[in-house]
């Protein structure tokens, strides 16, 4: 808003005296700003703008006369070197036979003492130039200047630009790093030889990653400069993770209030490095401020605005500011350079009062004949012109760290390359319209912008100067520590380069072992809100918080993280799990019910009890089979039972132990031969029973001719056979194979067989359910059979077993998980054929080895003689 109503009041000015000018037909200097500069005349000139002086000091408006100009107070030695390095790339230019030969350059500089006020007033002065009248209202003849280099700073670069740029006035700024500068729509004529501050952020952002400081404090100056770079800074810590501690702005007006609270957020902040974008006449009230309350144990960032300001480099600061890591434009050398700074000499010419104010403050001394002059107390001595240089020690003469200067340097000499291109332009193969070229008599300023796009050289010191479509120079930054030296002051060193490409990104090369650091552990602090997160958790972000304030919460069971600082956890593969601490996925053990865990012992031993048992029983009745009681019923039936029961024991076996392709397909099968010999034996004995208690009828004397051995055994293949049928189908069609199951226990691997067709299984265990129901029913319809014929009863209580047993294996087993639902099955196997044992088998062993006095037809014939 005041930039732009100070171009509307100068504006309109212009305009009142518009008519005056008319009239007289000669063009009438209406004024002149009392600016302090510097000058050299040449047939071509170039305008500079420096920020000589920090400070600018306006007199009170009274509104009753005419205001004095304000004047600039606190000289600034290493701007003023900026200056003269001007001057010297200037002359060497002068007198260099191959570049510009038969053109003198001439210079017109300007102090704009860090106001925007002063830095408008002396850009307007070298636009319009300094002669009092002028008659040619044709505009013929090259302007004032050809070119401008400066402002360096960002505020007064982007007003200067703003209204030059109109008439495409070419500016080559040496430190205007604002990134809104980029923009050629709006600022069409606008270069610079420093990067802008887009890259110093990036190479920012790289120092703060390679460190892990992710909770940072801003502080950043209330001008163009520090609120684009603040902002900047803001988005490239929020697309990396990075968080702000706080975000303060440093007052415009040094008010000490203000500098107070921002010291105050500062100290109370948890975070250890404090990021600075300013200008060092911005944040000097708070360093000032800093050494006051004793301020230490904090990591400064400084931005390349500040970085290398000798300000900073008294003992005053050494024990707050040592340590610190900042930003710099690439370091250059320039041969010459020192003697010419040393061989100056102050001037008469009014033009050139910014020598002898330099020559003043450089010794101590006035030009002023008169002994008013003081310096507090003490009077001023009287300046002679004579005076050594070379028995100074200040910025000036210093030209060890080139950098500002350095780019000073590199501007002149783009301005120069371009007209010198401007120049050799060949008639008729020119890029104007009509393959024309630019006449140096009747230059346009826009023509001269044209080969300052298309500038390529390289200077003595070896770097390529050109420009980018925007206007931007080659993106390169040295980094640099401030360490302390013998002296008390502190020295700068470079520790590193931040080097920016078009296939490589931002590359930071650092050499760590050369930092100093300004800690008791003389090592890099640790600025984070919340400590990463180990292997094995994730970050979960507390709510109202940034996005570093988190807390660490343990991988779920499964999920694993084997980084530091994970934001989320990664589920395992299938056939994997976490380990003990979450930080490794590990094969998942595979469970299956193995002869070697204490339930497959147990399972074991009962199917070979039962096997023995049989076996037993089996020796029992083949030394009793000429008894009665193993005749009764058709021993042979006996002896098939108790063979079948022996399968159903051994058949066990094939569910134990790692499931394997043929273990898979006979287990089932086995298990469903088996049992159905075993119940179909059954059944027939039931039968047979049935048909003896006919046959001892009168009228049913021929019922066992229709039901004998032959009978008997045809009945048991011809069941047992639909059976083996049932099992080849499903056996061809589906067959069970072995299967890794993670569904049961997502930490195991469950080893079964998968029955591969459920209706194959079904039927299995359906066609057993219907024998065992039908010998089931007739033998409870038999139960009352006479006792001598009463071994319905066992048959009975046997197949009630057997089907109870059945019945409850179907819900167990499918809420059995894993190995258990194998166990539940081989458990029914067990208990139904050790029920048909011992509820057959136990009372004819009972009266065959602890009663046989019983196992006679007499005593079974006489039971019946008994009750009649």
């Amino acid at each position: 808003m005041c930039i732009t109503l100070y171009i509307f009041l100068y504006l309109s000015f212009n305009c009142i005296s518009a008519a005056s000018i008319l009239r007289s037909g000669t063009c009438q200097l209406q004024g002149r700003f009392k600016l302090n500069g510097m000058y050299q005349d040449g047939d071509v000139i170039l305008g500079g703008l420096f920020q000589v002086h920090f400070f600018t000091v306006f007199p009170d408006l009274s509104f009753k006369m005419k205001p004095e100009p304000p004047h600039c107070e606190k000289f600034d030695m290493e701007s003023f070197q900026q200056a003269q390095t001007m001057a010297f790339a200037i002359n060497e230019i002068n007198k260099n036979p191959s570049l510009l030969p038969n053109i003198t350059l001439g210079y017109h500089l300007y102090d704009n003492c860090v106001r925007l006020g002063m830095a408008f007033r002396a850009a307007i002065s070298l636009a319009s130039g300094t002669e009092e009248s002028f008659s040619n209202l044709n505009c013929t003849g090259h302007p004032p200047v050809i070119g401008i280099v400066g402002d360096p700073s960002s505020t007064p670069s982007i007003a200067i630009s703003s209204v030059l740029g109109l008439f495409r006035v070419p500016i080559v700024s040496y430190y205007a790093t604002c990134s809104c500068l980029s923009d050629r729509k709006k600022y069409p004529s606008f270069f610079r030889t420093i990067p802008s501050d887009a890259f110093q952020v990036r190479a920012m952002v790289q120092i703060l990653r390679y460190f892990g400081w992710t909770w940072v404090g801003l502080v950043y100056s209330d001008d163009d400069y520090g609120i684009y770079a603040a902002q900047s800074f803001q988005q490239e810590m929020q697309l990396i993770g990075h968080c702000f501690a706080f975000s303060e702005i440093l007052p415009h007006d040094n008010n000490h209030r203000d500098i107070q609270r921002i010291m105050g957020v500062i100290q109370a902040s948890t975070a250890r490095v404090v990021v600075v974008f300013s200008t060092s006449s911005f944040l000097l009230p708070l360093m000032d401020e800093v050494v006051l309350q004793n301020m230490t144990g904090r990591q400064w960032i400084a931005s390349e605005a500040w970085a290398t300001s000798p300000v900073y480099h008294t003992p005053r600061f050494l024990p707050f500011l040592r340590g610190t890591l900042g930003i710099a434009v690439r370091r250059g050398e320039i041969q010459g350079l020192h003697d010419f700074l040393l061989r100056l000499c102050p001037s008469n010419d009014p033009r050139n009062n910014m020598l002898r104010i330099f020559w003043e403050n450089m010794f101590g001394c006035s030009f002023e004949t008169g002994d008013k002059e003081t310096d507090g107390e003490q009077v001023k001595k009287v300046c002679t012109g004579q005076e050594d240089l070379s028995t100074t020690d200040t910025p000036y003469t210093d030209v060890s760290g080139l950098r500002a200067a350095y780019n000073v340097y590199k501007a002149v000499y783009a301005l120069a390359h371009a007209l010198h291109d401007l120049m050799q332009c060949e008639e008729g193969r020119g890029p104007f319209s009509g393959n024309s070229c630019a006449d140096i008599i009747k230059l346009k300023p826009w023509q001269l912008v044209h080969y300052l796009q298309k500038v390529n050289f390289t200077t003595g010191f070896g770097d390529h100067v050109s420009f980018d479509k925007n206007g931007d120079a080659l993106a390169i930054y040295d980094v640099l520590n401030w360490q302390p030296s013998s002296d008390g002051s502190i020295r700068i060193y470079t520790v590193g380069v931040v080097n920016e490409g078009v296939a490589t990104g931002t590359v930071l090369t650092l050499d760590e072992e050369a930092i100093y650091w300004n800690f008791e552990t003389k090592k890099p602090p640790r600025s984070v809100c919340s400590e990463s997160c180990p292997p094995g958790t994730r970050r979960a972000t507390r709510k109202g918080h940034p996005v570093c304030c988190f807390d660490c919460l343990s991988c779920g069971d499964g999920e694993i993280s084997n980084t530091t600082g994970a934001i989320e956890c990664t589920v395992c593969p299938d056939e994997f799990w976490s380990n003990k601490d979450k930080d490794q996925c590990v094969p998942k053990d595979v469970e299956f019910l193995s002869y070697e865990e204490p339930l497959g012992i147990s399972l074991t031993t009962a199917s070979l009890l039962g096997t023995c048992f049989c076996a037993l029983v089996m020796v029992i009745f083949t030394h009793h089979r000429n008894t009665p009681i193993v005749r009764a019923n058709n021993s042979e039936l006996s002896f098939l039972l108790l063979v079948s029961l022996k399968l159903c024991f051994l058949c066990v076996l094939l569910f134990i132990g790692q499931p394997q392709l043929w273990t898979c397909q006979l287990r089932h099968a086995v298990f469903g031969i088996s049992f159905v010999l075993c119940i179909s034996s059954i059944l027939v004995k039931t039968m047979v029973v049935i048909a003896v208690f006919k046959s001892s009828r009168p009228e049913s004397k021929g019922a066992m001719k229709w039901f004998g051995a032959v009978q008997q055994r045809c009945t048991v293949l011809v069941l047992t056979a639909l059976q083996v049928v049932i099992c080849a189908v499903w056996l061809s069609t589906a067959s069970p194979t072995p299967h890794k199951n993670n569904q049961y226990i997502r930490s195991k691997i469950v080893y079964e067989c998968a029955i591969g067709s459920v209706a194959g299984f079904s039927m299995l265990l359906g066609y057993i359910g219907l024998l065992a129901a039908v010998s089931f029913l007739l033998a409870f319809l038999v139960r009352n059979l006479p006792d001598n014929f009463n071994e319905a009863k066992f048959i009975t209580f046997s197949m009630l077993i057997f089907c109870a047993v059945w019945i409850a294996f179907v819900p167990a087993y499918v809420s059995s998980p894993g190995k258990y639902a194998v166990a539940v099955e081989i458990f029914a196997i067990l208990a139904s054929s050790f029920g048909l044992l011992v509820a057959i088998f136990a009372p004819k062993c009972y009266i065959i080895l602890l009663h046989p006095e019983r196992n006679t037809r007499h005593a079974i014939m006489g039971r019946e003689t008994h009750k009649k």
